[in-house]
């Protein structure tokens, strides 16, 4: 069984009690101060839990191993996930959180691992903010879960090279499918997370207060 410690990660608690709380997970070659500042821009307040991801690419922290550039290996996707999910689990129990106000945001990498996280353990996130995501389970239809009562936010640029828009408005499929409340808001531009979509996405969390 994952304990909280197995993970190196930051938590900073949450200014009020009844505040949710952010699981960030980084992009790759960050670590788990890189998306901090994020967390407080999306969510003043908000308890931010953030983990460093296990996988070392050439000295670059990862959540997943991947076979090329754009092409996942999938069954360590998988695995990696479910150890992650216990980390959260783990986490609620030493830091007296709330199960049913975890939010997770990622980039990239760590987007792609939210939304593997959403689709692999319904149930775990309240909701998503995500940036720069793609269908993580690729060539495979994920299990029809049900993810009714989950709001999730995709960023997405329509020239990204490096997860497509067409990848990104497929996860967006997905979770809709599954009875996900999606907004998608795309920008035009690529791999980043554009200032206009950080405002909307701070914007759409604050509309639902979780």
């Amino acid at each position: 069984m994952t304990a909280v410690d197995d993970f190196v990660h930051v938590f900073t608690p949450a200014a009020a009690p009844d505040a949710p709380t952010l699981l960030l997970l980084h992009g790759t070659g960050a670590d788990e101060h890189d998306l901090l500042p994020l967390g407080r821009a999306l969510a003043p307040g908000a308890a931010l839990l953030s983990p460093r991801g296990k996988v070392d690419e050439n000295g670059m922290n990862r959540w997943f191993r991947r076979l090329r550039e754009g092409v996942f290996d999938v069954e360590d996707l998988i695995r990696r996930t479910a150890e992650l999910a216990e980390f959260v689990s783990a986490a609620v129990r030493a830091y007296g959180l709330d199960p049913g106000r975890i939010v997770v945001s990622g980039f990239s990498n760590g987007a792609n691992t939210g939304a593997a996280l959403l689709l692999r353990h319904p149930g775990l996130l309240r909701g998503a903010a995500l940036f720069a995501a793609g269908a993580p389970l690729q060539g495979r239809e994920p299990d029809p879960v049900d993810l009714s009562g989950t709001r999730v936010f995709l960023g997405s640029g329509t020239a990204d090279p490096i997860t497509t828009i067409d990848q990104a408005r497929l996860l967006a499929a997905q979770l809709g499918e599954r009875g996900a409340e999606v907004e998608a808001c795309e920008h035009p531009g690529g791999h980043q997370l554009d200032p206009r979509v950080l405002e909307r996405a701070r914007a759409w969390f604050e509309a639902f207060r979780f």
